[in-house]
């Protein structure tokens, strides 16, 4: 399938860019760079998979049965959407203990109710 040839337009549209200066240019250029990142991050924010989360899990040391484990009964409690990495790893700051022993005492059952939500 071929595409129409697109008219060449540039310097038309050059034309506004012209009179900035070069700073003036590099916050146009970050401003529209955070135009086009808002919804991939907004996307981030508000979606995930297991499978993301099993990977979070896994990069912070969990054994690949412990990693499904942890999501499998993060997601049993409808939890998620808050990240099981962060949920881990904010627990085992507000209890001291490393982020190992807070995923083994999630996974006995303990400390549930005390997850950062």
């Amino acid at each position: 399938m071929k595409c129409p040839e697109r008219e060449d337009d540039f310097a038309s549209r050059r034309k506004r860019l012209n009179s900035l200066s070069d700073e003036e240019l590099h916050a146009h250029f970050w401003s529209l760079v955070e135009k086009i990142v808002e919804p991939l991050i907004e996307e981030a924010r508000t979606h995930t998979t297991p499978s993301i989360e099993r990977s979070v899990l896994l990069r912070m040391g969990f054994s690949s049965p412990e990693a499904s484990a942890l999501v499998g009964a993060i997601e049993q409690h409808g939890l998620l959407g808050h990240g099981a990495g962060r949920l881990v790893l904010e627990l085992s700051r507000n209890k001291g203990i490393s982020v190992g022993e807070a995923g083994s005492a999630l996974l006995a059952g303990r400390y549930w109710e005390d997850l950062p939500l």
